[in-house]
């Protein structure tokens, strides 16, 4: 163990015991950024940065218990991603389905996918929902695996859901406009009856949601890391949680 290895373990201690034991997120949101401009950057492949950025997050969810998260969301695939060229995407979706049977296969979280999965190829779809099958009972973390996800997308389906639903009770476009409220879409979305995300982290030093949770992220905090995602350390983490633990939120006033 190197000098610097050492200072940065007094450091990581140092901040974890300031973080206050009850001021922690109940659902932390990621956005997992930076995993090609890593794989420059240390002479590999985009797959190569990809499957770094995969085995970098069961490291993440350990972190996560830690501290008594709940719910985290992970974003691996946009629905802008599903138009990259085959040769690019095949890969991807490979080592996304390993990433998810790995999740599945620890036993530990309860995995769940968020996505438009009819936009999925066949095999990836069946991965997503297998694992969730599998870890329907456990009863550890809750690890949403946001896959062919976009905000707008989820939004659309949710009035999609929400017409259908109406529809079939028999109630008229001019009856629901006069009781809709936001409840009513939020009770569609891809995250249902969980809480919405206090704390959401993008990697790779991008300042921006990309769509990312964009209903349930009205009232988080953000917060924005120059690591790239393959590179996202614990001390990193930390920050984040001191970061949100030191602000007053005031959820939209």
């Amino acid at each position: 163990m190197g000098l610097s290895d050492l200072v940065y373990g007094v450091y990581e201690r140092r901040l974890a015991s300031s973080l206050p034991a009850d001021g922690m997120p109940r659902h932390v949101g990621v956005i997992l950024d930076g995993n090609r401009r890593w794989a420059k950057t240390a002479g590999t492949t985009s797959a190569g940065g990809w499957r770094a950025g995969g085995d970098k997050i069961v490291e993440f969810l350990g972190w996560c218990e830690e501290v008594h998260v709940e719910v985290v969301t992970l974003w691996l695939l946009s629905t802008n991603n599903l138009s990259r060229p085959e040769s690019e995407l095949t890969p991807l979706l490979a080592i996304i389905e390993d990433t998810v049977r790995g999740l599945a296969d620890a036993g530990r979280w309860r995995v769940h996918p968020v996505g438009a999965l009819d936009l999925l190829p066949d095999a990836t779809s069946a991965v997503l929902k297998d694992a969730a099958a599998r870890t329907a009972n456990v009863e550890g973390l809750l690890v949403n695996v946001a896959v062919g996800y976009g905000g707008r997308q989820e939004i659309a389906d949710a009035v999609r859901a929400l017409l259908t639903e109406q529809a079939g009770r028999g109630t008229s476009i001019e009856e629901l406009a006069e009781i809709l409220e936001s409840g009513h879409i939020a009770e569609h979305l891809y995250t249902k009856g969980q809480p919405d995300p206090d704390l959401v982290i993008r990697t790779s030093g991008e300042q921006r949601l990309s769509g990312f949770l964009m209903w349930q992220s009205a009232h988080s905090e953000f917060y924005f890391c120059e690591a790239y995602w393959p590179d996202f350390r614990k001390v990193d983490f930390l920050r984040a949680l001191r970061s949100y633990t030191v602000r007053q939120r005031r959820f939209g006033s």
